[in-house]
């Protein structure tokens, strides 16, 4: 393989090329009308236009990135994560022209795309499933019986779902009607695909996912677990590896059960199965990513194992240098995504012009970004603007240097969630690892981040008698020369 194409933007695009030099081979960037200055662009061998900004138009454009890979003698496309990064039909077309694609196979993506065909392949395995139904729910009568017998509350999920879509839960029988329609009418605008399903509602859920790879020689392996309870509108926002609840027998059990689900479905390459884990640590599939997640740096901090060149390795045929009991744990990392969201306004997208843009530096920490000082945060994709990334020996001084690390992000023109996350991180809750997913409802107050953080208030009293002795020699330099007080107080 000597030539990839990322059919991706932004931060994703440009860490991929960064490892697919490493291992010398050449990258080609597609860019749209929005993204033609960006570092991605700059950073590839070879850029090709690709459309206007609109995502449709652009990067979905499956058919036009395959011409434009058949042009410049693409070996390989890699599709990131997001856009075409989990469409079997783009992946099947990719394989038709004669390209690899760096990813499973179609056939594991259409399987554990749908949520019920997943349960359905991972049965077998004895792997624990949430309890509720195996099939979609035609009959709401019916379903509302089922309901009653699982017990409520329970949560109404879209079969094609994600990122909370078609979801909904249901506190009791009155309310089930309205809510099973409204998760219908969501899950058919959303995905197209209006089927749901029910199952039991784990009230105070952890949400762990396990990392793994699989080579085509029949060999899976887990790279431990990743933390992604901390998430607002069922979107995760702060990640960790490893979780500061899971025991190494717990760890082992999971890890063996998220290789079943790769072995139901044959699959290859980098690969994540997302668990949920209740108050007395029993833990229940939730459902496979089949690409590279937005978290990955996490475990690529405490394994040493970078994923994208392993993905590259994968796709070329080679076999998984390293067994299982190589996979170690080192240390503590933490990630936090920096998306141009207002916390203070229900975490709104704010767009607009990075008019100052610092990223912070040192031994420990990592940014994985797209954007330089005084470009657009374009309002066509997804407000990410980063990923902060931190490894230390231990959790406790990750969150520390995770702590530094947000205050040293200097970032003018725009709302971030890095206050949020600073409050987060530093929450007894989080740091005594007593937290579930419901995080923000428990504990987040938009007015708790105009609160003084810890050590901030002798700052601001610091600043007031500062403030107080220039007012007093303000004054005293006036009542001596009222010719030049003006001059004078201007300048200092």
């Amino acid at each position: 393989m000597k030539k990839i194409l990322v059919a991706n933007r932004g931060e994703i695009a440009l860490r991929i090329m960064r490892s697919a030099r490493d291992k010398g081979i050449a990258t080609v960037a597609i860019y749209s009308d929005a993204d033609e200055q960006a570092p991605f662009v700059k950073f590839a061998d070879e850029a090709v236009h690709i459309g206007p900004a609109p995502s449709s138009e652009s990067y979905l454009r499956g058919d036009r990135i395959i011409e434009i890979s058949k042009e410049l003698n693409v070996d390989g496309i890699h599709p990131g994560y997001g856009f075409l990064s989990e469409n079997a039909e783009f992946a099947k077309a990719v394989t038709q022209a004669g390209i690899t694609f760096i990813g499973p196979s179609p056939e594991a993506m259409d399987l554990m795309g749908s949520k019920l065909a997943a349960k359905a392949a991972v049965k077998s395995y004895n792997i624990p499933l949430v309890p509720g139904t195996d099939e979609a729910i035609e009959d709401v009568d019916e379903a509302l019986e089922i309901a009653k017998e699982i017990g409520f509350p329970i949560l109404i999920k879209a079969s094609a779902g994600g990122g909370g879509k078609g979801m909904r839960v249901v506190e009791n029988a009155e309310e089930f009607k309205s809510q099973m329609e409204r998760a219908v009418s969501e899950a058919v605008n959303s995905f197209g695909d209006g089927r749901v399903f029910i199952e039991k509602f784990v009230g105070s859920p952890r949400h762990i996912e396990i990392q793994i790879l699989a080579d085509q020689h029949g060999n899976i392996l887990y790279l431990q677990e990743r933390e992604c309870s901390i998430q607002r509108r069922h979107q995760k926002v702060i990640e960790e590896a490893p979780s500061a609840v899971l025991t190494p027998e717990l760890r082992k059990a999971m890890g063996e059960s998220a290789c079943d689900v790769a072995r139901a479905c044959n699959y290859i390459g980098a690969g994540t199965v997302e668990f949920l884990l209740d108050e007395q640590l029993n833990y229940y599939f939730l459902e496979m990513n089949t690409r590279l997640q937005v978290e990955h740096p996490v475990t690529e901090m405490i394994t040493g194992i970078d994923l994208v060149a392993a993905q590259i390795d994968v796709a070329r045929g080679e076999v998984l240098p390293y067994k299982q009991e190589d996979i170690g744990i080192d240390g503590h990392s933490i990630e936090v995504r920096v998306y141009a969201e207002d916390p203070l306004n229900n975490f709104l997208p704010d767009i607009g012009t990075l008019k100052t843009y610092q990223r912070p530096e040192g031994k420990g920490i990592r940014v994985d970004d797209g954007f330089e000082e005084g470009m657009e945060i374009p309002i066509y994709y997804d407000p990410m603007i980063s990923k902060l990334i931190v490894h230390a020996e231990n959790r406790q001084t990750a969150i520390d240097l995770m702590t530094r690390a947000i205050d040293h992000y200097i970032i003018h023109g725009i709302e971030t969630t890095l206050p949020f996350c600073r409050f987060a991180i530093n929450h007894e809750a989080f740091v005594s690892g007593h937290f579930d997913t419901n995080f923000v409802k428990h504990y987040f107050k938009p007015e708790m981040l105009a609160v003084p953080q810890e050590g901030e208030e002798l700052i601001v009293a610091a600043l007031g008698a500062f403030a107080l002795k220039q007012e007093e020699a303000a004054s005293q330099v006036k009542a001596t020369s009222e010719a030049q007080s003006a001059w004078v107080l201007r300048r200092r």
